[in-house]
């Protein structure tokens, strides 16, 4: 699925939004993970290709259009973060102008899904690594997001967060999570949202609201069913994730 024919409000938003290469192994992978027949580990399988790509070894296109679907550069979640120049020097008795990160990385999922992604984030960053938990659940009377518990280590405020979502349908989940962190003290432009799969309007409601807030997913879907489930989507993806 491609954006096309954006308003000046839409373009503002896109410039901060990393969309994968919709190239065909990421394609076929989410043709895996969207087909109904597939099984729970086979789900699980080509999501944990997926999500190293999201986290530390994807691509993007230039714009988030057809027109450019075959310019892209190495991008993933790990890249949006800061770094800083650093001189070693190699066996061989030369220097190498290198690259570090500049402050320590957290992965806050948002329970439960949201912990599926820890596995490629483990994977991709073993040094300077912390994990969060938020649960947030919505109340089926006022069907806003409620903050029910969250874990979160001791200085997340002065480290890189990655909040860790693999759906996001309308947003009111992924708000209140930034929200919860906002409270913590953690800086907006610190903050980068992970996603599989994003509706259009949810994608619109979080950015739009967060203007220094950047985001990397796999997909953008056009619709949402009248349950505000994701369409095309994929189901619900905790349930086929764990096999529940």
């Amino acid at each position: 699925m491609t954006l096309v024919k954006t308003s000046n409000n839409e373009q503002n938003y896109l410039k901060r939004v990393t969309l994968l290469r919709q190239g065909n192994y990421l394609l076929s992978l989410m043709t895996v993970i969207r087909d109904e027949l597939t099984t729970s580990n086979a789900f699980a399988a080509a999501f944990d290709r997926i999500s190293d790509l999201l986290i530390a070894a994807g691509s993007v296109s230039n714009k988030l259009s057809k027109a450019a679907d075959h310019l892209s550069i190495p991008i993933s979640a790990l890249d949006l973060l800061p770094t800083e120049r650093l001189t070693i020097r190699t066996p061989t008795g030369w220097t190498y102008e290198g690259r570090r990160q500049v402050k320590p990385v957290c992965g806050v999922s948002i329970l439960r899904a949201g912990a599926s992604f820890e596995a490629a984030l483990r994977r991709a960053y073993g040094e300077n690594l912390s994990m969060g938990k938020l649960l947030i659940q919505r109340n089926e009377e006022t069907s806003l997001p409620v903050h029910l518990y969250s874990k979160l280590p001791a200085g997340i405020a002065e480290q890189s967060v990655l909040i860790l979502e693999p759906m996001l349908a309308t947003g009111g989940s992924a708000i209140k999570a930034i929200d919860v962190l906002k409270e913590k003290g953690v800086r907006e432009e610190d903050i980068v949202f992970v996603n599989l799969v994003a509706s259009k309007k949810g994608l619109e409601t979080i950015m739009q609201r967060f203007p220094r807030l950047r985001l990397v997913t796999a997909a953008v879907d056009e619709a949402l069913t009248v349950s505000n489930h994701i369409a095309p989507g994929l189901g619900d993806f905790g349930d086929r994730f764990y096999g529940t």
